[in-house]
């Protein structure tokens, strides 16, 4: 293979793609921020132990997905996977569990080594949000609302489906967990081989296999929302009341799970049918024990995040780029005045795009290329009056403006 191709599993992100992925950061931003969320960034590697400690040992991404490797000083080194344990390891180390609750929104690469396909990339991009230390079911609505509330802007509400479930407290666990355990052990033998070995370390993530038979098997087996304790069947319950008072549909989905013990009560997905097979575009939850997991305090948690490359593919077409003006000297002494007035124009905030050679025929096919909603000609007789003509590349209408009120008159039609 040339070594001038893309490493299999990334991509190039140019200009159109790039504006469709944009799209998506910038309106979740700014949905984030009317619901009071800031934006931070995190280092793109950390060390190993803080997802191995966060994901799980026996998780795929810890066995088989990280890219993992060991710097010049022999530190185990890890490019992130996710983007939760890299916020709540800044909580801790910057001392920011004294200053709850902590609000924040985050947008960047992740890395994943696995099959690359439609939407999925071993490079990818996430949006992420990030409440910490709220422990109410106001929370959880607020957060699974903002999801929603950034869905909807981009247009794409419609072909999503919410579906949520709870994964109780530590009590409702443990006592799930040996019942759902004496249950799947008569199926050993017909389990997948992932599975047969989550029977020894993670019992609950079976729930979620996409293996056909393992999903028959699982059709049958007891269901954790059976075996809550009062108190965390009470919480589920305020959950869906509150989704419901802000009017945001959803569906209970007993099967969907998180694995690790620090999960607790409310798990949650945006899925969709609308880019093959069916497939999360948000995913979340709460995780209340995970800051005590990285070495901080007992610290109630709750968060989600979205893949921007399928939401950009869900959202379609991106949306169209600026329309520039297009800047079309003619003759040496305008070539000269064309950088000056380039530069006077975007200083006034509008986007001047300008060919650097070639005759007026071919800068006029370059700004219809690109778009552009005006030609601004300038040529000797233009600069002996001090003015340049404005030619509307929609109507063909075209009037000659002072230099001085151009970019006026520019902004006024634009």
């Amino acid at each position: 293979m040339s070594s001038f191709q893309p490493v299999r599993g990334t991509r190039d992100l140019l200009p159109e793609a790039h504006r469709g992925h944009r799209h998506v950061v910038e309106t979740a931003r700014r949905v984030a921020e009317t619901y009071g969320f800031h934006e931070v960034a995190t280092p793109i590697f950390e060390f190993t132990d803080i997802f191995a400690r966060s994901m799980g040992e026996t998780s795929d991404v810890v066995s088989k997905e990280m890219y993992s490797f060991t710097d010049k000083a022999g530190e185990s080194i890890t490019l992130r996977p996710e983007y939760t344990a890299g916020i709540c390891r800044a909580v801790i180390s910057n001392g920011l569990t004294q200053a709850l609750p902590f609000k924040a929104f985050a947008a960047g690469p992740m890395f994943r080594y696995e099959r690359p396909q439609k939407g999925r990339q071993r490079q990818f991009h996430q949006i992420d949000l990030e409440l910490i230390g709220a422990g109410e079911p106001e929370a959880d609505a607020e957060v699974i609302a903002l999801a929603f509330d950034i869905l909807a802007a981009l247009g794409v509400a419609e072909k999503c489906r919410l579906e949520i479930n709870t994964l109780g407290d530590a009590e409702s666990r443990a006592a799930y967990r040996t019942i759902l355990l004496d249950y799947l052990q008569a199926f050993r033998g017909d389990l997948s081989e992932d599975s047969r070995r989550r029977l020894e370390t993670n019992p609950l993530r079976i729930l979620d296999s996409k293996d056909p038979v393992d999903r028959e098997i699982v059709g049958g087996a007891p269901l954790l929302a059976d075996h809550l304790t009062p108190a965390a069947a009470d919480f589920f319950q305020a959950v869906q009341e509150r989704l419901a008072r802000l009017r945001i549909p959803f569906e209970i989905n007993a099967h969907l799970v998180r694995g690790l013990d620090y999960y607790t009560h409310t798990a949650f997905e945006f899925v969709t049918e609308a880019l093959g097979a069916q497939g999360a575009v948000v995913a979340g939850g709460r995780y209340d024990g995970l800051i005590a997991e990285l070495g901080g305090p007992q610290t109630p948690a709750i968060g989600w995040a979205g893949g921007i490359e399928r939401l950009a593919l869900l959202m379609g077409d991106p949306p169209p780029a600026p329309r520039p003006i297009a800047l079309v000297p003619v003759g040496a002494a305008a070539e000269t005045t064309a950088l000056g007035l380039a530069r006077r124009l975007r200083q006034a905030g509008l986007i001047v795009d300008w060919s650097y050679r070639g005759n007026p025929g071919k800068r006029m096919k370059r700004a219809a290329k690109l778009n552009a909603a005006y030609a601004v000609l300038i040529g000797d007789d233009e600069l002996a009056r001090g003015s340049a003509t404005v030619r509307d590349l929609d109507s063909g209408a075209q009037e000659e403006v002072p230099l001085d009120r151009l970019a006026a008159r520019l902004g006024a039609h634009g």
